[in-house]
């Protein structure tokens, strides 16, 4: 699906409700932490690695109920998304675009943004090859999660390799 549509400066998005509910569902949701895959951080309701208040989510941390889980992910989006677009000055983005660029940095974190060829070639209005650069993030861990073994996906992170592909695949499809 091509787009005619003109894109709209950053400073003027926010994170849609396809966007939010498309981050709880590749999140999914857990009510004690967890360590999502090896080498990672402990995670907790839909993806949360810490509280409103800045305090790491721990493995001891008590339960909590996907309400909870829910209102702390919007909290903590809401403070990603700020920087965020103030990491793009100027850019102008589809909603589609954001969505999925804003779902890249809440999982991978701002400082991964803030270095990836994704930002630069946002920055030089390069947005096809923004697109292409998704698929650079493909490790966790230290390992490449893109990696097959036998020729079937790999254990210990393929999800990581299959939300990238997906973004890649949807960052495409909006592009004119």
């Amino acid at each position: 699906m091509s787009n005619t549509r003109p894109r709209q400066l950053v400073a003027t998005l926010t994170l849609s409700a396809i966007g939010f509910a498309a981050w709880m569902g590749s999140e999914g949701f857990t009510s004690t932490a967890i360590i999502p895959t090896r080498g990672d951080v402990p995670t907790i309701g839909y993806g949360s690695t810490r509280y409103e208040d800045g305090t790491p989510v721990t493995l001891k941390d008590p339960a909590i109920t996907p309400q909870r889980a829910e209102q702390l992910a919007r909290n903590l989006h809401s403070e990603e998304e700020q920087r965020f677009r103030a990491s793009i000055p100027g850019v102008e983005l589809f909603q589609e675009e954001y969505d999925l660029y804003l779902d890249f940095t809440g999982q991978y974190g701002i400082g991964n943004w803030r270095s990836s060829s994704m930002r630069r070639h946002l920055l030089a209005g390069e947005y096809v090859a923004a697109c292409h650069a998704l698929l650079r993030f493909r490790h966790a861990g230290g390992y490449d999660c893109s990696t097959r073994i036998n020729g079937q996906p790999n254990r210990r992170c393929w999800g990581v390799w299959e939300r990238q592909v997906k973004r890649h695949a949807q960052c495409l499809a909006v592009q004119p």
